[in-house]
């Protein structure tokens, strides 16, 4: 049995396969992979376009989504090993996953970091004892990364590229009002790096460096693939000759949970705004973002309304890999 938990722990073929598949289905979109069979959609946060896209992909493949709303529909779940559970927790996960597994043929859950500790909170502790747990496979609808918008990122960039190895790929922090999970932005280095690309990450001061697991796997992957990662604060240096520009706001690591003291960081990025003037020094670059997006803060309306934007084309590409993912797991088999 496998899970998708992370493109960590798949290979680059592997992943082809899967977004290979997903076209397929966007030729094709209906199947019977699912004939006969569940998955539960666990939400543990809110959600448009994954929620969307998982019931309406179990439904064309001929299968049932049962959606459960963890953040009220279900009670509190336990899953620390050995705890006494006289606090809110009423079920232990080791029951939970078990239980669920006995009437689905597969689990996915969205489950975002609680902002308090992110030495614990970089384990990814609740998926990962779902994992442990279930006796079918476990889907990662976005914790501390996202897979699956990863294979729909990707998708896109092949569609407009074809081959991306050799390419310079941007991902660059963007403004917003509060700080975010890093989880898009973590999965955009996995993915880009492990595809060949060229990786720039631009943040507006150092503090905003990503997870050591993260940063360490780009510079990994770009040694194999003879391509460089670097990081960046200079926005003419980072911009300069890219062929993609992915736009994300997150929150600088060192301030998890105390987030009063970034405030001065973030300020440090206040022209980090995606506008013309930025994809002018580019090799007219596609941009993505992967939503929802606060237009002229973190995209100016120029850019996204222009021809090169494609995050509506990722956005409709979740519902292809997320199909292709489930028809995998439900069978055992990778492409």
């Amino acid at each position: 049995m496998r899970h998708f938990l992370t493109t960590a722990d798949w290979s680059r073929q592997e992943l082809q396969g899967l977004i290979d598949r997903a076209r397929e289905f966007r030729a094709s979109p209906q199947g019977d992979a699912l004939r006969g069979k569940s998955i539960a959609l666990v939400f543990f946060n809110p959600s448009l376009r994954t929620r969307t896209s998982f019931d309406l992909g179990a439904h064309q493949l001929g299968g049932h989504a049962i959606i459960l709303d963890a953040r009220g529909g279900t009670w509190p779940v336990e899953f620390e090993d050995g705890v006494v559970m006289d606090g809110t927790a009423e079920e232990h996960v080791k029951e939970a996953a078990r239980v669920l597994s006995s009437y689905v043929d597969l689990i996915a859950i969205r489950c975002f970091p609680k902002f308090e500790n992110w030495t614990a909170e970089r384990e990814d502790p609740l998926i990962s004892a779902y994992a442990i747990y279930a006796t079918v496979p476990v889907i990662n609808m976005e914790t501390i990364v996202h897979p699956c918008q990863e294979l729909a990122h990707m998708m896109a960039l092949q569609d407009e590229i074809g081959d991306v190895r050799g390419g310079n790929y941007l991902l660059t922090w963007v403004p917003h009002p509060k700080p975010l999970n890093t989880a898009v932005a973590n999965s955009a280095l996995l993915i880009a790096s492990k595809f060949g690309m060229n990786v720039r990450l631009l943040i507006p001061d150092e503090v905003y460096r990503l997870d050591a697991r993260y940063m360490d796997a780009a510079n990994g992957f770009c040694d194999e693939a003879g391509t460089r990662f670097s990081v960046h604060t200079d926005i003419a240096e980072a911009y300069d000759d890219v062929d993609v520009v992915y736009a994300k706001s997150w929150g600088a690591l060192p301030f998890f949970g105390q987030w009063e003291g970034e405030a001065p960081y973030r300020a440090k990025g206040a022209d980090f705004m995606i506008d013309d003037a930025k994809m002018a020094m580019t090799n007219d670059a596609l941009v993505s973002h992967c939503l929802p997006m606060r237009r002229n803060v973190k995209i100016a309306d120029s850019v996204v309304d222009s021809p090169n934007f494609v995050g509506l084309a990722e956005a409709e590409n979740r519902l292809h890999v997320q199909k292709a993912i489930m028809e995998t797991l439900v069978s055992g088999r990778a492409r």
